[in-house]
């Protein structure tokens, strides 16, 4: 039988792995229906709206959309991660992600944040990657310096990162 491999980025701890939409429906219905293969914290309310605009979008490169965040030692879904769509003209991508809460302050959402971005520059399409931040949000910031994201600016709500491939 052939066929290529599902997509998919493996971490020493993390495996990224595409939506898909029965999963992004489970997400929506999480008020209703919690499911066994996710962390306690998981989904939070971004990841629904991630689930929501998901399953508004064309199918697309696995790469440049949503991923989730599972842990490789009991298959729970910890989280989500992924570009805001391909590269536009110049190279450039936005970025997001987040953990559950009890997973915060492990590591895990820089491991994901490291492996997304070396996927990202090696495909060859992105030379830049851009995030942003709430002041308050000191572990978001961190993942991001740790992960190799220079802060570049802030305005009176925000700070913006960007790193070069």
């Amino acid at each position: 039988m052939s066929g290529t491999a599902p997509f998919g980025i493996e971490t020493a701890r993390l495996r990224l792995r595409p939506y898909t939409h029965e999963e992004a429906a489970l997400v929506l219905a999480a008020g209703t229906d919690r499911q066994e293969h996710w962390s306690p914290g998981f989904p939070r309310t971004d990841d629904q709206d991630v689930a929501r605009m998901f399953l508004g979008l064309p199918a697309g490169e696995p790469l440049f959309g949503p991923l989730q965040i599972v842990l490789l030692s009991s298959d729970l879904v910890i989280g989500g991660i992924g570009f805001f769509g391909p590269p536009d003209e110049t190279g450039t991508v936005g970025l997001g992600y987040g953990v559950a809460p009890e997973t915060e302050g492990r590591g895990y959402a820089t491991e994901a944040l490291t492996a997304l971005l070396h996927h990202g520059f090696a495909d060859g399409r992105v030379r830049r990657a851009l995030a942003d931040t709430d002041h308050d949000n000191l572990g978001s910031q961190r993942v991001l310096e740790k992960a190799g994201l220079r802060r570049t600016s802030s305005d009176e709500r925000l700070h913006y990162y960007c790193i070069e491939g």
